[in-house]
């Protein structure tokens, strides 16, 4: 399958992320490349290359600033990327998401502000994967 045919970011990442796991609580700035799973919590910033995926359990405070971004969890801050923003239907954003794209699934809560930064206005998507 061509990587454009491709449905989901999740779809087109490539390598084991950097993982932070549920009992696991981060505080400070996070930056450099690659890919990270949150479970845990994470109270800063970062400014990443790589994908940022915040599972259900996941927890961030502060702005995450990735490449491309999927929320699943909860964010107090900001969400920002040049690129891709998925908000899946568990997220719970209370601040500003600002991406190149943003698909938002039914049931995703957004107490805020969005805007993207091209032409694509943002777009709804239903999950059809598994809830696992």
């Amino acid at each position: 399958m061509k990587e454009s045919k491709q449905r989901r970011l999740r779809d087109v990442n490539s390598g084991p992320p950097t993982l932070i796991s549920e009992n696991c609580k981060i505080t400070g700035t996070i930056e450099g490349g690659g890919n990270f799973m949150v479970s845990g919590e994470v109270f800063g910033d970062s400014d990443l290359a790589g994908t940022v995926t915040l599972t259900r359990k996941g927890f961030w405070k502060g702005t995450l600033k990735a490449a491309a971004v999927i929320v699943a969890g909860r964010v107090e801050g900001e969400v920002v990327s040049d690129g891709r923003i998925e908000i899946g239907e568990t997220a719970n954003i209370d601040g500003r998401v600002i991406g190149g794209e943003i698909a938002v699934a039914a049931g995703a809560i957004v107490q805020g502000t969005m805007r993207t930064t091209v032409a694509a206005a943002p777009v709804e998507f239903i999950e059809k994967r598994d809830k696992n």
